[in-house]
């Protein structure tokens, strides 16, 4: 390289430091702007036709911003139906917190949504929800006449096809712990597929057995799920969501998640035969045929826990199969598939199509023999559920819904801040929650 070179080199080096450190002090010297809005009450829940204040507050700098305006909107997730009067407008900040008062005289859920534009011409936002008698929430449509009657048909048709286990040994790096990877076939076009573990050398009938299964998405089964159980003196197993096989590189799930499973959740749902749902219910049975097979099971307690689509599944697996003694579901999936029927906004994965605001009647009438809001309503086990009153994918009225419709001794979450999320501390409490009912169940057994 030629000496003008170097110094041309040295130059566009130099220039660039300068150039990037600027940009970094300009960064680090923007005000920072912030906009919150909340009920005023710490539970956002009210009584139907009581007044919700949401209460709103922009700070700059961490200081608060006394000038300007900021927007906000009022709705029930779907943007109108039930009441039409949810106010929307503008208001001036001022000394105190801007106020936004909305009501409701039917049980729902409404969110509010701020916005402040800040001088320098950047737009930043919030939302909050609030609950209008939340545990008065229906089911948005009766359980049909004939479902119970469907779904034995299914379970017999199941437990007269061959389950045909195989267990491959994997490397569990946990001391007491063995593991391996499982397959069982099933129907429904897919087996069976998760990690299993259990620990080593456990006398018979002494274990509880634990089901985790998963949220929507192609992927493996978790061997860090299925050890966390075993950790705790389980018969645990992982379930991954599809039969798919385990352990395979990120671009396998890709390859899957982009073609053959790209659609799965509207596949075959113009009939109760076909909605691919169905398979994977019928997995849930077969995976605790199989937990329950096992010799060192305590013949008594079946745990099944799961977030979104596996809390959908984790209702489903409750209310099909009277073994699971309790249940642990994150802002459930799958649930109120003809919401928007009554009035309200369904839940993932929107499975029916609506022309006009109204349903298709073909899809709706297959979608409701594959709705956690009618397995639940046949949920006698007990049960813990969490929902977030801003999550607009599995909306808090879907997932109250479902909640509502549970025979057993339950408590639930509220996160009236929480989106659509499977935060640390509701993990904690799930697990809580599972080790203590079977320590109960020991306690009574004793």
């Amino acid at each position: 390289m030629s000496t003008l070179a170097r110094r041309r080199g040295l130059i566009f080096g130099l220039l660039f430091v300068v150039f990037t450190s600027a940009r970094l002090s300009a960064r680090e010297n923007a005000p920072r702007y912030a906009i919150k809005v909340v009920t005023d009450r710490n539970d956002a829940i009210y009584e139907t036709n009581q007044k919700a204040r949401f209460l709103v507050s922009v700070t700059k700098n961490g200081e608060p911003v006394t000038e300007g305006k900021i927007s906000y909107v009022v709705d029930d997730f779907i943007g109108g139906g039930g009441d039409s009067s949810f106010p929307k407008g503008t208001l001036s900040l001022g000394d105190k917190d801007a106020e936004v008062t909305a009501t409701s005289s039917s049980p729902l859920f409404l969110r509010c949504r701020v916005v402040f534009k800040t001088p320098e011409g950047k737009t930043i936002q919030a939302i909050a929800g609030a609950g209008f008698s939340p545990t008065k929430i229906p089911l948005s449509m009766p359980v049909p006449d004939d479902f119970d009657g469907f779904w034995a048909l299914q379970k017999s048709k199941l437990a007269k096809y061959p389950s045909n286990p195989e267990l491959t040994p994997v490397a569990s790096n946990r001391p007491g712990l063995e593991a391996f990877d499982v397959k069982v076939m099933c129907l429904g076009g897919a087996p069976v597929s998760g990690y299993f573990a259990k620990p080593k050398n456990a006398k018979p009938a002494s274990l509880p057995a634990i089901l985790w299964v998963h949220g929507a998405g192609v992927r493996s089964s978790s061997l860090g799920a299925a050890l966390k159980g075993a950790d705790a003196g389980m018969l645990s197993m992982d379930l991954n969501a599809h039969g798919i096989p385990n352990g395979k590189p990120a671009e396998f799930y890709g390859k899957l998640s982009r073609g053959k499973l790209k659609n799965y959740r509207q596949a075959g749902r113009e009939s109760r035969e076909t909605v691919y749902f169905r398979g994977m219910f019928l997995r849930l049975v077969r995976a605790i045929d199989f937990l329950t097979s096992q010799p060192e099971w305590d013949g008594q307690t079946v745990a099944v826990i799961g977030h979104s689509q596996g809390g959908g599944q984790a209702l489903v697996a409750g209310g099909i199969d009277q073994r699971v003694t309790f249940i642990a579901s994150g802002v459930p999936a799958i649930c109120d598939h003809s919401g928007r029927a009554a009035g309200r906004i369904n839940g993932w994965p929107k499975i029916v199509p609506n022309a006009d605001g109204k349903p298709d009647q073909k899809i709706l009438d297959a979608c409701r023999y594959v709705d956690a809001v009618n397995f639940a309503s046949r949920c006698k086990a007990d049960a813990i559920m969490s929902v977030g009153f801003i999550d607009a994918v599995c909306p808090p009225s879907s997932c109250y819904a479902a909640y509502n419709a549970l025979k057993g001794k339950k408590q639930i979450i509220n996160q009236p801040l929480m989106g659509h999320a499977a935060p640390a501390d509701v993990q904690k409490a799930f697990f809580d929650a599972i080790k203590q009912h079977v320590k109960n169940r020991r306690k009574t057994d004793g």
